[in-house]
């Protein structure tokens, strides 16, 4: 892979208000990063395309984000209606990733009343949905008859400002990886906390051999889980006693030390992996934002 600029996300769920919502996305805005991402999810969290509106509203700039779109909870036509109208009204600055559920997700789905299918199920639907979704999104017709989804003369309009939409697929397991590799502009690698070197060097193995050619032009995206010593919340109320020995760990998706250590690391990683596009959770924004005035598009 060729050596990619860096760019930097913030994936944020929640506000105190509308008004603080927007405050966050010009924040994130402010302190050079480069997109605002939301995750999907029926609790807890804003219904994510909806959210992403509001937070064009606030910027200019910001590239707003799924990460990810539960592909369980939306037909893939009106997901492509949606998406091409939050690019719309933003001015072309949607990335839309999809996944094909997180493994924990039965209980979302149980508010649908859906079955969870099996994780090789899920996958096969994914496929099918973006067979529906990549074409209508780059505006044209389409009639599709599937396993999952029988889909007759739909098309979208508008239609997106931007042809292609970027898509990230994010995902850990082979399977999921290598259909990303074929599929995505952008890939999330879905690794644990305490990722290893050797973990994400085979989960970036399998990417490099599925993708071929196309691996040159992928942009690979991790989430890192602390900075300079800092947990998001949810993470020290699960990881409790352990969250210390996490943050001094040498662990992929751990960042520690100065900002010329951090800036160093993130060089590491990139000339590593090809891993150029980093994300941190809202609570860690400011902890990154000088790493990130550093190393922004360089």
């Amino acid at each position: 892979m060729s050596d990619p600029r860096f760019r930097f996300g913030v994936v944020a769920a929640q506000s105190a208000s509308g008004d603080d919502w927007a405050a966050k996305a010009r924040q994130v805005e402010m302190h050079g990063y480069s997109t605002l991402v939301v995750p999907d999810g029926l609790a807890h969290v804003y219904a994510p395309l909806p959210a992403l509106v509001a937070a064009a509203a606030a910027t200019t700039s910001l590239r707003l984000g799924t990460y990810v779109i539960d592909n369980d909870y939306r037909h893939p036509v009106m997901l492509a209606k949606e998406a091409a109208t939050v690019d719309f009204l933003s001015g072309g600055r949607l990335e839309l990733g999809v996944g094909a559920g997180r493994p924990n997700a039965a209980a979302d789905n149980a508010m649908l009343g859906r079955s969870f299918d099996s994780g090789g199920t899920r996958v096969e639907r994914l496929v099918e949905a973006l067979s529906i979704i990549k074409p209508l999104l780059a505006g044209e017709q389409v009639s599709f008859s599937g396993a999952h989804y029988l889909v007759t003369n739909a098309v979208v309009s508008p239609g997106p400002k931007q042809n292609p939409v970027p898509l990230l697929l994010a995902g850990s397991q082979r399977r999921m990886l290598r259909l990303a590799a074929r599929e995505a502009d952008i890939i999330a690698l879905g690794v644990g906390p305490d990722a290893t070197e050797d973990q994400v060097a085979e989960r970036v193995d399998w990417i490099r051999e599925a993708a071929g050619k196309r691996f040159d032009h992928m942009e690979l995206n991790v989430h890192l889980m602390a900075v300079a010593g800092q947990l998001p919340r949810y993470l020290r109320m699960n990881l409790g006693d352990r969250a210390v020995a996490l943050v001094e760990s040498n662990a992929i998706p751990i960042l520690k030390g100065t900002v010329d250590q951090m800036s160093d690391r993130l060089e590491w990683l990139r000339e590593r992996f090809g891993i150029s596009y980093i994300m941190v959770s809202d609570e860690l924004m400011e902890a990154l934002a000088p790493v990130v005035e550093r190393l922004a598009g360089r």
